[in-house]
């Protein structure tokens, strides 16, 4: 059972997604409340370990920007999922480039925001058409300047060949490859988008258009 934490500053949001949460039984409610200020207090206070999955309101009524959020529950422990209309393209990028590992929209049914959670809670990306429409309509992110042979081997391995793979579908060493994806994550971590795993590798690459939305390696 993954532990969920759920950060709105509407009651009812929360409620709701409490009871959905309580009803489906693979998710735990460790917390619910309408600030990340809340969130870490509940945190020092209990010792509870930092939830798996915080489901996170784009704005809060407490004047922090997204970026002071998503930044501080990620360093904090947490995945992040953007919960929001997702009307609002360059927020929602700027809570990707922060570290949120996605944005589900609050119109989406309450099945799609279970499956989700369960997603992230498992360590996979979460490839939804909310957030990959969202970039798409706003392309500001900043360009890490991938040459062409990097963007094929992060095509490859983003979409989920081993590193041996790779190297052996692009006909070079695999010491090659690999220092393919180091170079990949020191021009990502240059312009202020790191990608330390390869499920942040693989957020880059749907970002960027290298990998289609679904996780599907693009022609």
């Amino acid at each position: 059972m993954s532990t969920v934490a759920l950060i709105d500053d509407h009651e009812s949001v929360r409620l709701g997604l409490e009871a959905a949460c309580l009803r489906d039984g693979e998710q735990k409610v460790v917390f619910s409340g309408a600030t990340v200020k809340e969130y870490l207090t509940w945190r020092s206070a209990t010792g509870a370990p930092p939830a798996e999955v915080v489901l996170l309101d784009l704005t809060l009524g407490d004047g922090t920007t997204v970026t002071e959020n998503v930044a501080t529950l990620a360093a904090d422990g947490a995945s992040v999922v953007i919960h929001s209309v997702a009307d609002r393209p360059a927020a929602v990028r700027e809570a990707l480039v922060a570290g949120a590992v996605g944005v589900v929209s609050k119109s989406s049914a309450l099945d799609d925001v279970l499956d989700a959670i369960r997603t992230v809670a498992r360590g996979e990306a979460l490839n939804n058409v909310d957030w990959a429409s969202a970039v798409d309509g706003d392309r500001d992110f900043a360009d890490a300047q991938l040459s062409t042979r990097e963007r094929e081997v992060l095509r490859l391995y983003a979409a989920g060949l081993p590193l041996k793979s790779v190297a052996e579908r692009l006909g070079v060493a695999y010491s090659t490859a690999k220092e393919n994806i180091t170079r990949i994550r020191v021009k990502y971590v240059d312009v202020g988008r790191p990608a330390p795993t390869k499920v942040d590798l693989l957020r880059r690459a749907m970002e960027d258009g290298i990998v289609a939305p679904d996780g599907v390696s693009s022609a």
